[in-house]
């Protein structure tokens, strides 16, 4: 695992060992930042990467030229930060460890918020769900006018939630485990299906 481009391109990064963590492919995240990349041109954007395990997401943000990251995993801050420091991206970094949702309500609690959100809990537990939910509802205020937030999930879980404030703007699916959902806050507060055809100048591309 590496990352693709920017002042990190091509450092490798620490992974744990074992099956606890399942980080990003390399495919997967470079058709991610494909799609989101012109966010990055402005130098402005704060990222949250929750359920981060390697950083794998937040770094190569950061590497991209996102203002900040910061990274929330319960298991895996140590790899974190030496990826981190490993990429020479650690001044840029915050690393929390501990629940995900706790984490979430503390930055809340500080006025943090962001302008791109990545979540990647474990696949098949309900963890994206739960997550869509809390940034819909209690956690709607870690998101900065216009947010970003992209779900990896796998590619056998489509129940969305019911959501008050947000709706999918994209779907992506790679191969047979896993596609990307991306959701924003809906501009009229009116309930409405993906919008597919809909044009999003943010990513530069048909979302």
């Amino acid at each position: 695992m590496r990352i693709i481009t920017g002042s990190a391109r091509g450092a490798r990064l620490k992974t744990p060992k074992g099956m606890t963590t399942r980080p990003t492919a390399d495919r997967v995240k470079g058709s991610l930042f494909n799609i989101i990349g012109r966010m990055f041109a402005g130098g402005d954007v704060d990222v949250l990467d929750v359920f981060a395990g390697t950083g794998n997401l937040g770094l190569e943000a950061l590497s991209r030229g996102a203002r900040s990251a910061t990274f929330v995993d319960k298991a895996t801050q140590r790899i974190i930060a030496d990826n981190a420091e490993h990429t020479h991206l650690s001044d840029r970094a915050r690393i929390y460890g501990g629940d995900v949702f706790a984490v979430m309500a503390r930055l809340l609690a500080g006025s943090a918020r962001f302008g791109l959100v990545f979540a990647d809990p474990p696949y098949h537990v309900g963890l994206w769900q739960r997550t869509l939910k809390y940034l819909d509802g209690a956690g709607a205020g870690l998101l900065a006018d216009g947010a970003l937030i992209v779900i990896e999930h796998g590619v056998d879980e489509n129940e969305l939630p019911e959501l008050m404030t947000l709706e999918r703007v994209r779907n992506e699916k790679y191969g047979r485990t896993t596609q990307l959902s991306f959701f924003r806050r809906r501009q009229d507060g009116a309930p409405s299906d993906d919008k597919d055809d809909k044009i999003d100048e943010t990513m530069g591309e048909k979302v």
